[in-house]
């Protein structure tokens, strides 16, 4: 899906195309000024595969979250509504951003399928790329603000 990249994109403004796989949890921190005030995000890239004990532990104490999907595997798509409910089931409701990467391949999901998600989670899509950087930092700031708007 690319979360792996996304993360290294705005965390170190750098993309590799080796597929890198992340097996348990990769924690990163950047620094975000947004307006007047300063946000540390820990960000927590955890393996995308089916859900398990492990994805529980991991979001305890979770602010907020990006929900990614590939444009490029519709099943990564269909699967953002289970990992919305894994989420909100430990953390309760959170901000959360949902996030179409890969924007700059030929997608293989139908507008349609996008359109429905969008409905049912009530969020539209942040449309990014990794590899170009398109959408990566105003992604990642929008959940910032949202963070900051859920804490007063």
């Amino acid at each position: 899906m690319g979360k792996t990249s996304l993360v290294r994109r705005f965390v170190l403004d750098m993309f590799n195309d080796e597929y890198i796989k992340t097996f348990g949890t990769k924690v990163s921190k950047k620094v975000l000024n947004i307006g007047e005030e300063e946000l540390t995000l820990m960000i927590w890239d955890i393996l995308g595969q089916k859900a398990s004990s492990l994805h529980e532990a991991y979001y305890k104490g979770a602010n907020g979250a990006l929900l990614v999907c590939d444009l490029t595997r519709e099943e990564t798509v269909s699967s953002l509504q289970k990992w919305r409910n894994d989420l909100f089931g430990v953390t309760g409701d959170r901000p959360i951003v949902l996030v179409a990467n890969k924007s700059d391949l030929e997608t293989e999901v139908d507008d349609d399928i996008l359109s429905e998600v969008e409905d049912s989670l009530g969020e539209g899509f942040a449309f990014t790329s990794a590899k170009s950087g398109e959408g990566v930092e105003e992604t990642f700031l929008a959940l910032g603000r949202r963070i900051l708007e859920d804490s007063k």
